[in-house]
């Protein structure tokens, strides 16, 4: 695969959180083949007794993508993907679909016309393979003052691949979690550590913050190929004066620079605003170097999405989709 959020086993990471069981669609065809990773989740109501379903992207990133492809061909084996997968869908008592597409890759772009897709906010990259010195090139003015400063006071950082465990993190993460009163489809459980450990250690760089031999910041990655994707990361409230969150970057940025990687990608804010405080954090570590994140949309079977929303006393055409899960469930499509 091209990124860990194709990998069947990160499906098999967020079934518990999204609520539903993970699934890969195969389409293979004459021009190409086309890969869909998803997790189905059953809607929490029956309509004249039959169970229905709807497909979400596990936490992240993901969508259908093309593997191979006739050159000059991607279109048409668009079309013949949909039409097969509308046949699985109407097999499977699949209403509707909500996708978060890879920002990365720009997967969103092949099937514009597959798909209702829209461009919701951009993304945050680091990019280490267009500049020698991506520290001076990438990261803001105060953002480098930052990291000088912290280092000068003492501040050293270390960074691990592949750690045996996350117990340490987990620690700091959580207190980070209830300081910033975060909602709880944030709060990753020890079941989720475990089996990121158990599918994925070998891609999992952990980076620590340390000032007078005490940890004050750790940050939590994913590595695969020549990416990094930031994932989850905390630090200590009572030393924020030493930039903790500022030298996790930096160090992702010298080991990444170090180890041959391209880009680090550290996702967007926690709106569409450009004014986002999140966001412009991050944009202090990638002035130069942002991607568009897309949604896209789907109704397999407008009936039974009608029908639905009119037992829930839903309108069609509400903002939230799926429509039907306005007031049930309502987390589990967030972006």
């Amino acid at each position: 695969m091209r990124d860990i959020y194709f990998e069947e086993n990160y499906g098999r990471l967020y079934e518990e959180i999204e609520n539903g069981k993970h699934e890969v669609f195969e389409f293979h065809h004459s021009l190409g083949t086309v890969r869909h990773l998803f997790i189905k989740r059953p809607i929490p109501m029956l309509l004249n007794g039959v169970a229905y379903y709807d497909l979400v992207t596990p936490y992240g990133y993901g969508g259908p993508l093309i593997i191979e492809c006739i050159e000059g061909q991607e279109k048409e084996l668009v079309k013949e993907f949909g039409i097969a997968f509308q046949q699985y869908c109407t097999d499977n008592n699949v209403i509707s679909e909500f996708i978060r597409f890879h920002p990365v890759e720009a997967n969103a772009e092949a099937f514009r016309e597959c798909y209702e897709i829209v461009h919701i906010r951009n993304t945050v990259g680091t990019n280490l393979a267009a500049y020698e010195d991506p520290f001076e090139k990438e990261f803001s003015k105060s953002a480098r003052k930052n990291v000088r400063q912290a280092l000068k006071a003492g501040v050293e950082y270390r960074v691990t691949a592949n750690p045996p465990n996350v117990k340490e993190f987990k620690e700091i993460y959580y207190s980070t979690m209830k300081r910033n009163q975060a909602d709880s489809y944030y709060y990753f459980d020890d079941a989720y550590f475990e089996k990121l450990i158990e599918f994925f250690k070998e891609h999992i760089l952990l980076v620590e913050v340390i000032y007078d031999n005490q940890v004050i910041g750790m940050g939590l990655n994913f590595v695969y190929g020549k990416l990094i994707h930031t994932h989850l990361s905390g630090t200590l409230e009572n030393f924020h004066h030493l930039s903790p969150a500022y030298i996790l970057q930096y160090a992702l940025t010298v080991w990444g620079k170090e180890n041959g990687i391209d880009l680090i990608h550290e996702g967007g804010g926690r709106t569409n605003s450009l004014e986002d405080t999140l966001y412009l954090f991050k944009k202090q570590f990638g002035k130069n170097t942002d991607f568009r994140f897309q949604i896209g949309k789907k109704i397999w079977n407008e009936k039974i999405y009608e029908e639905l929303c009119y037992e829930l006393g839903i309108d069609v055409n509400a903002e939230f989709f799926p429509a039907y899960r306005t007031k049930v469930l309502k987390e589990y499509n967030k972006v």
